[in-house]
């Protein structure tokens, strides 16, 4: 791997990579068809990717020391796939850019999440892998909705492999 991408920095890469593929693909549906009753948590395939959405501002807040803690969840739902797309990464640049930052001692440090039942510190570290774990979980929701739309759900777990390698991932492992 290049000595300048952390694996850190990789995850958020991967992460916006993943993101913006998926897209690609919802992108394909009609735009009655995304709000259409899915298999999932959330019940439509917008309504999942909203729910990403707003939880990587949720933790992206914490870890930033932002201080708007739930509020980030006060806001109207957009069911438009493009404009969500456009959210979506704007949040993963953030994500991405505050990886590329991270050094061992940022890493250790305590930030403070707003839990309903009041604040609770979390390591950075662990909050980060728990937003790429969170986005993992749900992206693969969001697979059975785009399959169960009928649109072919692409391939989202190659990113690095020398099989299958996305091209824009090659810098990271000249």
């Amino acid at each position: 791997m290049n000595a300048h991408v952390t694996p850190w920095l990789a995850m958020a890469l991967n992460n916006a990579w993943a993101n913006a593929t998926l897209y690609q693909s919802i992108k394909a549906l009609p735009p009655q068809a995304s709000t259409a009753a899915r298999p999932g948590f959330f019940g439509s395939l917008a309504q999942t990717m909203n729910h990403i959405f707003e939880v990587d501002l949720y933790y992206l807040d914490a870890l930033e020391g932002g201080g708007h803690g739930r509020s980030v969840f006060d806001r109207k739902a957009v069911t438009g796939a493009a404009e969500l797309a456009r959210l979506q990464l704007e949040a993963d640049i953030r994500f991405a850019t505050f990886c590329g930052r991270l050094n061992d001692n940022t890493l250790a440090e305590k930030r403070t999440t707003d839990r309903e039942t009041g604040p609770v510190e979390e390591n950075v570290a662990a909050l980060i892998l728990h937003l790429v774990q969170h986005q993992i979980h749900h992206r693969g929701q969001a697979h059975v909705q785009l399959s169960d739309a009928g649109i072919p759900p692409p391939q989202l777990d190659d990113f690095y492999l020398t099989h299958g390698r996305v091209p824009s991932a090659e810098a990271y492992w000249s």
